[in-house]
């Protein structure tokens, strides 16, 4: 049983996320509608609509075979609806339902994301939100992912959600979460404060698939804390239209030997606005970071960020951003940063944006292709991001997901 949280405080952890407040868009929270959580309750979720499921599952989420899932979580608005567990040493349930459990929860909320990171962050703060508590025990491991959705479903409402994921010493936890919203353009906010913390020799894969609409704001605010020899790995999609996105989501290694990996494939449709990025710290002797993204848009804007900072010997760290431009309209805009702040940091990046080369597309032509097929071919060779350390089953489920989003990019 945890009794103790081995992290900085929080004036400590504002200053990993302090820089989130200047990015991107100001969303106007006095427009939309806010609601203090609702009372947990429970639904089987194959009493779903069919709209509500086939939106569910556009995100990456199961209803047809429950078996190849350990544990489901679902939380409507600001409602969570259903949540089980089917594996032992596992636990998936609401926040409130976990603070009522363990007393000792509530001094794991906002040590790795501090409250007045900014307004957003607040917002959640005071309005008593909930979300999912997922936590494996010691030395336990989940034999299938974990599924959780955030949906939001009525117009013109805040969704505000805190999320807090425990693997404990020797653990491991796959987690495939789907955040997504009511078809249609209703407008709508989904504000989502997600802490994980990996404790020695743990293990947490994490999974999020976002798909929303032209209309909905989203404020993702996540932040992770490694331990040692423990393994953060995250994994993020989005290809279909957001209004304004923007998650900067850090993660600060403690341990020696702590590792992380962050992935990040974003389409950005006309009229989307993507504030996207990654921040490591590497605080401990031995440590690894590596963050790739791959941008394109087909019309929108995006700005690719990420950092690393090294402040300990012997630490590497490397940070690949690749960006293409379809179309004659859209941006770019890659900002890869460093720092080293002694001797012994082994920190790289590599960042580039551009087209698809003429040249390119002719020689497969050449080879039978039509102009469309060919610039298809290259965008998925573009968007094939080698992601390491995913069990097979998640590996699929992840090649599933973009290939279905890539319906609506052709």
């Amino acid at each position: 049983m945890s009794d103790e949280v081995n992290v900085p405080p929080a004036e400590e952890a504002s200053t990993d996320t302090g820089k989130q407040a200047a990015l991107g868009d100001d969303l106007d929270l006095s427009l939309y509608e806010s609601q203090v959580a609702e009372k947990p309750s429970h639904i089987d979720p194959a009493t779903l609509s069919d709209k509500d499921k086939r939106q569910m599952m556009s995100a990456g989420i199961m209803f047809d075979d429950l078996s190849q899932r350990s544990g489901t979580f679902i939380q409507m608005d600001n409602a969570p609806i259903h949540s089980s567990v089917k594996q032992d040493g596992i636990e998936v349930m609401a926040i409130s339902q976990a603070l009522e459990k363990y007393d000792w929860l509530k001094d794991y909320f906002w040590q790795a994301v501090a409250a007045d990171t900014d307004k957003y962050t607040a917002h959640v703060d005071c309005h008593q939100s909930d979300g999912y508590f997922i936590r494996a025990l010691p030395g336990s491991k989940t034999l299938y992912p974990i599924q959780a959705c955030l949906y939001l479903a009525k117009s013109r409402l805040i969704q505000d959600v805190h999320n807090i994921i425990i693997a404990e010493e020797g653990s491991e936890l796959h987690i495939i979460t789907g955040c997504t919203t009511a078809s249609g353009r209703e407008p709508g906010i989904h504000l989502g404060v997600s802490e994980f913390y990996i404790k020695k020799g743990a293990k947490v894969t994490f999974s999020m698939i976002h798909s929303w609409t032209p209309e909905t704001g989203v404020r993702p605010r996540t932040a992770t804390v490694i331990e040692e020899d423990g393994l953060f790995l995250s994994n993020y999609v989005i290809m279909k239209p957001v209004y304004s996105l923007q998650a900067y989501p850090s993660a600060r290694c403690i341990g020696e030997n702590a590792t992380v990996r962050f992935n990040s494939i974003m389409v950005a449709p006309p009229g989307s606005r993507m504030d996207l990025g990654s921040k490591v710290f590497l605080n401990a002797k031995g440590s690894k970071a590596e963050i790739v993204s791959r941008a394109i848009t087909t019309g929108g804007n995006i700005i690719a960020r990420g950092y690393i900072e090294g402040n300990c010997p012997d630490v590497k760290g490397h940070l690949e951003c690749r960006g293409l431009i379809m179309g004659d309209s859209g941006t770019i805009q890659a900002i890869p940063e460093l720092k080293g702040t002694l001797a012994g940091v082994d920190l790289s990046h590599e960042a580039a944006v551009g087209k698809i080369a003429e040249e390119e597309i002719e020689y497969l032509m050449a080879r039978g292709l039509s102009r469309d097929e060919a610039t298809a071919t290259i965008v998925r060779g573009f968007l094939n991001v080698d992601i390491q350390g995913l069990p097979p089953l998640l590996h699929a489920e992840m090649k599933k997901a973009i290939e279905t989003s890539e319906q609506d990019l052709f």
